[in-house]
Order: C-alpha cells, then sequence, then structure tokens
C-alpha cells in the first residue's frame, strides 16, 4: 500500500461520514451555547418523525436515514478489502457467543456510569436535556428505533474502531495516540447534545478502544453500542409518557 493512502482513507471516509456530522455537531454547540438560554433548559431531539401525518411517507424517510449511513460502513469495509485489512478487525461471525457475551459486559460497563454521568452534566448545565426517540406513534415505531440503534452500532464502531485504527496502524501512530485520536472525534460528533455528551463520548471511545485492541474484534463492541442505543431509544419511547425526569 502505498504511504500516503490510509491517510487519504481516512480523510475520505470521514469526509462523508462521522467527520461530517463533527463539523456540523461543533456548529450546532456554537448557536445553542451562545444562546440567551442555558444548555440545560435546551432540549435536543433525535430520531424525529418527518412527516407524522403520512404514516408510508415518514416511513420511507425513516429507513432511508437508516440506509444512507451504512454507505460510509460498505466503502470503509471495501477499502480493506482492497488492502487485504478487511479480516483483521473481526467483523465476522466466527465467534458469536463470545462477541455477544463481551457486547453485553462491555454495554453494562459503560451504560450505568454513562447515565449517571448524563444526568450530573444536565444538573450542572453542561448538557442539553437530550430526547432520543421522537417518532409519531406507529406499528412500526419500535422497529425504526430498533434499525437507527442497529445502524449506530455498526457504523461508529466499524468506522471509529475497525477503519480508523486500522488505518491509523499503516501510518505508524503509537496505538494510545490513534485511540486518543479517534475517540476526540467520536466526542465531537455528540456536541450537538452539549459538553457532557462530549466528554462521555471521549470516555467511551478510549474505554472501546482500549477493548478493542485488547480482544482484536470489533462485533462485541458493535453489539454494545446497539444494545445501548436499544435501551436509550425502545427505553426512552416507552417510559417518557409516564415520567418527567428524562
Amino acid at each position: 500500500m502505498a504511504a500516503w493512502r490510509p491517510g487519504v482513507e481516512v480523510l475520505l471516509v470521514l469526509g462523508f461520514s462521522l467527520g461530517r456530522s463533527a463539523v456540523y455537531s461543533i456548529l450546532s454547540i456554537i448557536e445553542k451555547s451562545t444562546r440567551d438560554v442555558p444548555l440545560n433548559q435546551q432540549t435536543t431531539t433525535i430520531n424525529n418523525s418527518v412527516t407524522p401525518d403520512r404514516t408510508w411517507l415518514d416511513l420511507a424517510y425513516q429507513v432511508a436515514g437508516i440506509g444512507f449511513p451504512l454507505v460510509a460502513v460498505a466503502v470503509a469495509l471495501y477499502l480493506m478489502r482492497l488492502s487485504g485489512d478487511r479480516a483483521a478487525i473481526g467483523y465476522d461471525l466466527r465467534r458469536p457467543w463470545s462477541d455477544l457475551g463481551r457486547g453485553f459486559g462491555a454495554a453494562a460497563l459503560i451504560g450505568v456510569p454513562g447515565l449517571a454521568f448524563y444526568f450530573a452534566a444536565r444538573e450542572l448545565g453542561i448538557n442539553t436535556n437530550v430526547a432520543p426517540a421522537n417518532l409519531a406513534e406507529n406499528w412500526w415505531t419500535i422497529p425504526v428505533l430498533a434499525g437507527y440503534a442497529v445502524m449506530n452500532g455498526v457504523l461508529e464502531e466499524v468506522v471509529m474502531l475497525g477503519f480508523l485504527l486500522r488505518r491509523f496502524d499503516q501510518m505508524r501512530w503509537t496505538p494510545w495516540v490513534a485511540i486518543g485520536v479517534s475517540a476526540v472525534i467520536r466526542g465531537s460528533y455528540h456536541l450537538y447534545q452539549g459538553y457532557g455528551g462530549f466528554v462521555g463520548n471521549i470516555v467511551m471511545g478510549l474505554v472501546f478502544g482500549w477493548l478493542y485492541r485488547r480482544w482484536g474484534r470489533v462485533l462485541p463492541l458493535v453489539v454494545a453500542h446497539v444494545l445501548l442505543d436499544l435501551v436509550s431509544f425502545i427505553g426512552y419511547s416507552l417510559l417518557a409518557p409516564y415520567t418527567d425526569w428524562f
């Protein structure tokens, strides 16, 4: 592989996926921070209905919103296949039970402290109120939220861990510098939530990066991320109408 190729591929993949999201997220937090309203009195909504009064059109929008981000995953995997790196990241079904068990463990490791940190950050005024599931009530609401959870887990972990850390290795970055940069990028595209979301996701990126280096497989981290988002999206959707502590 030419010496320049890994860096170019990183810029290209990030440029139309999570790097692009990071830029818009930075602009979003600038806008929110310069309002006259404190961050903890602002609400950030995600997974929103587009045409709530037209069910099937709204579903089409949601399916597109799930499908198009996965193009970045396809491109990353294709580039790794071309360079012979595809099998090295552990995104396969060779160890299903081990990957599943490790995924549940990683989700528990991140999930409980992460939730506590979110509430603390909100109380400290450095985070917005995050409403993670705002779809109109339809027969497809829960499946679509599950689809978003799977998409987020696959996109973020395959790109930020499998692809990015592999290319950073080929650029001769030291392991912890590579994990740190990946974690900061991860935090940056969550800045739209507030500074708490930024810090919390940096910590998640550092932990996930360490686990990925330790296990040599990205699939357990995909499982963990999907589980975290399933609890966040579907749990919020089911509980929000009955409580005000979110």
